[in-house]
């Protein structure tokens, strides 16, 4: 019985054409229940591609706003609560040891305000290409994590780590608060 089926399986096969013979009608029938024209009335509007929103206001202005607004501005891969690249994860990790996560050790401090609250706003280079293309040609950087604060470009995470350590980090985040204050 087993020999049987085998041979069966094994005719089967050998009579299915090889992939070169195929002809175009094989494909046109493939084709036929593509999803991929937006215009098609048998996709569901969730499985329809999407377009970006347009807006009046280009990258450039998208870039300069955010950093305007933001007294610590990151670009980066990924997002704070999951960055996704270690130079972005070591930024983050640098600039939230002047959040409210460290105030538990408030306490311990000689200098309360080297703790003070830093704001961190971040965009997700990886969603958008163009925005990352602009924030390139905007700082002149080509890698990323990019961090401004106060709206000037200071680096990436090497730069912001070698900051931290010398002590320079917490000052130029120490001005930032003051004058917020």
């Amino acid at each position: 019985m087993a020999r049987s089926l085998a041979s069966i399986l094994y005719k089967g096969i050998a009579a299915v054409p090889a992939a070169s013979t195929v002809s175009g009608s094989f494909y046109q029938r493939i084709n036929r229940f593509s999803t991929s024209v937006p215009s098609d009335s048998d996709t569901h509007e969730d499985f329809r591609p999407t377009t970006k929103v347009t807006s009046d206001n280009s990258l450039k202005d998208i870039v300069e706003q955010d950093i305007k607004e933001n007294p610590v501005m990151i670009y980066m891969k990924g997002v704070p609560e999951l960055p996704r690249c270690g130079f972005s994860a070591l930024a983050v990790r640098v600039l939230r040891e002047y959040s409210k996560l460290s105030r538990t050790f408030l306490f311990l401090l000689s200098d309360p305000m080297a703790f003070a609250d830093v704001p961190l706003g971040s965009r997700n280079i990886l969603e958008d290409l163009e925005l990352k293309n602009a924030v390139k040609s905007f700082s002149h950087w080509p890698t990323f994590p990019q961090i401004f604060i106060n709206g000037e470009f200071v680096g990436g995470s090497d730069i912001i780590l070698n900051m931290h350590q010398a002590g320079e980090l917490k000052e130029k985040l120490k001005a930032d608060t003051e004058k917020q204050q």
